[in-house]
């Protein structure tokens, strides 16, 4: 890669320096220090803003000295068949601080290896702890491996001579020579499959968490590919060159240049960090590169934030570029057809081998909406593949012509509007208008959050890419194989009126990310702003602000509150009023949820929102003037239950008598199927006086994911310490619980696991074995208690232990005060949940149900407790030391495991 010349260039070493690095007086260590003052004095040149364009083509030079050095005092350059050639980056004489320093020891074809001198050089190279991979070869030997191998004939494109012969290279250059082996479309073919592998690795997207920003889609590979392609075809030798070959426009060539100088400063940056070689932006590195980059104000995540979405600016700027290079090359010299199958659409656009083409060069400046216009086209034909190269850069070229006048003109509207509305791939079409720039100039809104990323574990894309992925999961629910997956959704997609209109409050819904305040008022600001300059109807405009407004409310509320609880259900509903907002904000949080983070979407929370939606469903139909009450539920789930236990011919007289023995509560809140399963469980255990302990997956034999856990065992202060415990032990995440009591001193806890999220994709009930062994362990330390002694401690990984913000611990208010609510928001760490089984235990407390949320780096938990006889905690000084000893047990807890 090249860029023009600076008139000043970094140090390298002087006269005096270069005679000390030639004499074999001088060892290793004298070797170490020379190198160590130079590195220093381009780190001091790096924090004074020196070009690094500069300083990485200097440290290149600076290694050739130190190689031809090492070179001579082993005695090769006294042989004259033997070359040191410099390949890969290091080729390219661009080298960061820890780079690797790659080198091939050319032969001549006749000569024997001089293995001692090789071997004397190498060593001495190891001994100045320089990362160097080196390969000893004749050229026959290279060119056959060239032949076979894309890497090896794309290191030798850009290898050159440090010490020796050059005509070695000359040599091997010409047998590896287009006119010889990997011609320029069979070059192009194999790079652009091996780009498309290495993207598989990375999901695809630029928009990583923990992006690594040499290999990632956007990343400073995908810039040397297109280095490389020009290099073998072209023939060029300097990127510019791609200007005058009317590859490249001068705009792009600058903005390629910008966005390869960030990189690099922040790869410099990097290595300098860490101290060895380092592409992956991690967390922590992300956070000390943003003081690095000077964003240092108060607001640590902010500053983060800010940090990456230059990062993510910058690869997008490449990846865009990227595309559109490989495509024009393809078109220019790959794809050329004499008589090429071209369909004429209208007098701007036509179909030429079925990509979309203008017909003339000034179709967008003639007529600017043709912007939009050619995606309409996109999105209703079906056929049409893609976009013309040429297409493409024209379309760039005028993106500074959508300006307001633009945004309000009502043609323009229309067409959008058009779009939301396409039959054919419109997240595609939304995700080119973005990647190209259209997106963000006619949605500013939208522009100001693209890249825009959140510094957590929970939030896995950029907001702008998680919002096209959620439009993109709403157009899935309308595709046949949702019909298993998402069964209500696919059902509910299809009653809604418009579902265009879903569309756009699923654009909208984050769209205030990042300016601080309520993203979702916020954002209602906008969605009005955009319905009203796109003539929507007023019932349309308030449904969509609606939508924006609360688009939160159904994860929050299945996954936070009782929603066994009919006053849950009821204030639920209350808010939503009719079915059409409730199908509406379904789809819309189902679509979310999966857009957030795939990895969150379980079997559990699918049978929390499936029950929330369903209870909501029937609470509306019902009428909310007559909502149902806790005895009304609790006598429709025992109708239910007694219907399943004739049906297995269940002894009927003895479970009801069991249930007689059972607090009201629990049939309130355990559904027929559960009391059915909990009492035949009990029938069949009994009269053993040891632990019940009953495991069933969630949703039936054949449904992976969570599973429920049945406990029934005398009551006991430590149950809920040592259960958790154990869960977690096992590598089990307690997902929820609930803990009821009968009047002969027995408890009924029933539990929802699933494997931590580093084995989410395993099926627990497969293992029949693990099962067995579940049930054994939690027998016997149920009997014989010794877990709750101390908590469990285990390994916290590395990701979760860079966040540590301080826990928060309040009591909060309910529909109905049955239990005293208790929000815990903390980070997540192993041994967690044992450690708050341990407090309640410690202060005299009952627990009688938990919600758990575990949302990428924090938990946000709610305990629904008593005092230790049943009572309410209403004393305000009690909920107090509750909350502040809690507080303090978790902070401290969270503390120690970070080391």
């Amino acid at each position: 890669m090249d860029f023009p010349a600076f008139p000043d260039a970094p140090p390298l070493f002087s006269a005096d320096e270069k005679e000390t690095l030639a004499s074999t007086q001088t060892d290793a260590k004298r070797f170490r220090e020379l190198i160590s003052e130079k590195t220093k004095a381009y780190n001091d040149l790096f924090h004074d803003l020196y070009p690094i364009e500069k300083l990485v083509k200097g440290l290149s030079g600076l290694y050739d000295e130190v190689m031809r050095a090492a070179w001579m005092r082993s005695g090769l350059d006294k042989i004259p068949s033997v070359a040191m050639i410099a390949v890969g980056g290091y080729g390219r004489s661009e080298l960061h601080p820890k780079s690797d320093i790659d080198l091939l020891i050319l032969l001549k074809d006749d000569c024997v290896p001089p293995a001692q001198e090789i071997e004397a050089f190498i060593t001495f190279l190891w001994d100045l702890k320089l990362d160097v991979g080196h390969a000893v070869r004749t050229i026959t030997e290279c060119a056959e491996l060239a032949a076979n191998d894309i890497t090896v004939i794309t290191n030798l494109i850009e290898s050159r001579t440090l010490f020796g012969d050059e005509e070695l290279l000359a040599n091997l250059k010409l047998k590896v020579d287009v006119n010889h082996m990997w011609d320029g479309q069979s070059f192009y073919r194999a790079k652009l499959a091996e780009q498309k592998e290495r993207h598989a690795k990375y999901q695809n997207t630029a928009y990583n968490l923990e992006p690594n920003l040499k290999e990632c889609p956007g990343g400073l590979r995908d810039m040397q590919v297109i280095d490389w392609v020009a290099k073998r075809h072209l023939h060029t030798h300097r990127l510019s060159a791609l200007i005058d070959k009317k590859f490249l426009s001068e705009d792009e060539y600058t903005q390629i240049k910008g966005a390869v100088s960030h990189l690099w400063r922040i790869r410099w940056a990097l290595h300098t960090i860490v101290g060895r070689k380092e592409d992956r932006l991690l967390f922590d590195h992300q956070r000390t590169l943003a003081k690095e980059f000077g964003f240092d104000d108060e607001d640590l995540k902010r500053n983060v934030e800010r940090f990456m979405q230059g990062y993510y600016q910058s690869v997008a700027a490449i990846q865009q570029l990227n595309d559109l290079l490989l495509q024009h090359f393809e078109e220019s010299f790959l794809s050329l057809e004499p008589n090429p199958a071209i369909e004429v659409i209208n007098e701007r656009f036509q179909v030429t081998n079925g990509q979309l083409e203008i017909r003339s060069a000034d179709v967008f400046t003639q007529t600017p909406s043709a912007m939009l216009e050619m995606y309409k086209i996109m999105g209703d034909r079906g056929e049409i593949t893609g976009i013309r190269a040429n297409t493409m850069r024209a379309l760039r070229d005028n993106l500074d012509m959508v300006d307001e006048s633009y945004r309000v003109d009502p043609v323009n509207t229309a067409l959008f509007l058009d779009i939301i509305a396409s039959r054919y791939r419109m997240t595609t079409v939304l995700r080119s208008m973005k990647h190209i720039g259209l997106l963000g100039r006619y949605l500013p809104e939208f522009g100001a959050i693209i890249g825009q990323m959140q510094h957590d574990l929970f939030h896995i894309y950029t907001v702008d890419a998680h919002t096209l992925q959620l439009v993109e999961n709403l157009r899935r629910f309308l595709l046949p194989e949702s019909r298993s997956n998402f069964p209500i959704s696919s059902q509910a997609i299809r009653h809604i009126a418009k579902v265009e209109l879903l569309y756009i409050a699923g654009l909208y819904h984050d769209i205030a990310k990042g300016r601080g305040g309520d993203h979702s008022e916020l954002g209602c600001v906008d969605a009005r702003e955009f319905c009203e300059r796109h003539g929507l109807t007023k019932p349309e405009t308030e449904l969509i602000e609606w939508l924006v407004r609360h688009h939160l409310l159904m994860s929050v509320t299945a996954q936070r509150k009782d929603i066994s609880d009919p006053e849950v259900i009821w204030e639920f509903a209350s808010i939503v009023k009719n079915q059409e907002r409730l199908d509406y904000l379904f789809l819309l949080t189902v679509a979310d949820i999966n857009a957030t983070n795939p990895t969150m979407w379980n079997s559990w929370r699918a049978s929390l929102m499936r029950q929330l939606y369903l209870e909501t469903k029937r609470a509306l139909r019902r009428g909310l003037d007559s909502p149902i009450d806790a005895d009304m539920q609790s006598d429709e789930h025992k109708q239910r239950a007694l219907e399943i236990l004739i049906e297995r011919n269940a002894d009927i007289i003895e479970a009801e008598k069991i249930w007689d023995d059972i607090e009201d509560e629990y049939f309130i809140r355990s559904n027929g199927d559960e009391i059915a399963w909990n009492t035949e469980a009990i029938l069949q255990h009994r009269p053993s006086t040891k632990p019940l302990v009953a495991i069933s997956p969630l949703g039936g034999r054949n449904f992976s994911g969570a599973s429920k856990v049945f406990i029934y065992t005398p009551i006991a202060s430590h149950l809920f310490a040592v259960t958790a415990a154990l869960f977690e032990q096992m590598g089990l995440t307690i997902l929820d619980a609930k803990i009821s009591t009968t009047s002969d001193n027995y408890s009924l806890d029933t539990f929802v696991v699933m494997e931590s999220a580093e084995c989410h994709d395993i099926n627990l009930h497969l293992d029949h074995e693990r099962i067995e062994l579940m049930k054994k362990t939690l027998i016997e330390q149920l009997d014989s208690p010794s877990l709750y002694e101390s908590v469990i401690k285990r390994f916290t990984p590395r990701h979760l232990k860079i966040f540590n913000a301080p826990s928060t611990v309040q009591f909060v208010s309910q529909p109905e005060e049955v239990w005293s609510a208790l929000e815990v928001t903390a980070p997540d760490r192993p041994g967690l949940l044992a450690l708050i089984g341990q407090f309640f235990m410690e202060h005299d407390l009952m627990l009688h149900k938990a919600k758990i949320a575990t949302l990428g780096e924090r938990v946000e938990d709610t305990f629904y407790i008593t005092e230790e006889n049943g009572d309410l905690i209403a004393d305000s000084t009690r909920m107090t030391h509750i909350c502040d000893a809690l507080k303090n047990s978790i902070d401290r807890f969270s503390q120690a495991t970070e080391h």
